[in-house]
């Protein structure tokens, strides 16, 4: 890892009606839209799908790195993340994220490490540490057989 801070620039365009398109150095742009609870296509991704994905994404990569130092011996994982976005005083805002992850460990595996270092990736992951809504986990270990 790189010394901290990190920096992270990405750009977004628009015309008046259509898409918006994201772009990053040296990454693919992206076109999103309202949801469709916004009026949008809902065929698109979203600023608000795209806050749930990256909950996700960061819970799965912080996940990888706890269980790599910690010698976890795993198969898969499996995340999907659930956002409620509501009004708290007038406000517009997510309020809270749920975090459903299904790990598949091989036989024979330990359960009760693999459920500590989900919830290490819970309490660590940069995301959801970097916003105002609180973020719970409901975690599953599978054991191969």
């Amino acid at each position: 890892m790189q010394n901290l801070p990190h920096h992270y620039q990405v750009t977004a365009t628009a015309d008046a009606e259509g898409d918006v398109t994201l772009a990053g150095e040296g990454l693919p742009s992206l076109a999103t839209a309202p949801p469709a609870e916004f009026g949008g296509p809902g065929d698109r991704w979203s600023p608000e799908t795209l806050l749930c994905a990256a909950v996700a994404d960061c819970f799965i990569l912080t996940f990888r790195a706890i269980a790599r130092a910690s010698k976890l011996a795993w198969t898969s994982l499996e995340c999907s993340v659930g956002g409620t976005l509501d009004r708290v005083e007038r406000v517009t805002q997510f309020t809270a994220f749920t975090v459903h992850a299904k790990l598949v460990v091989p036989g024979g595996g330990n359960e009760e490490q693999a459920q500590r270092l989900l919830a290490k990736a819970e309490q660590s992951c940069l995301v959801t540490n970097s916003l105002k809504a609180q973020a719970h986990l409901e975690a599953e270990v599978v054991v191969a057989t």
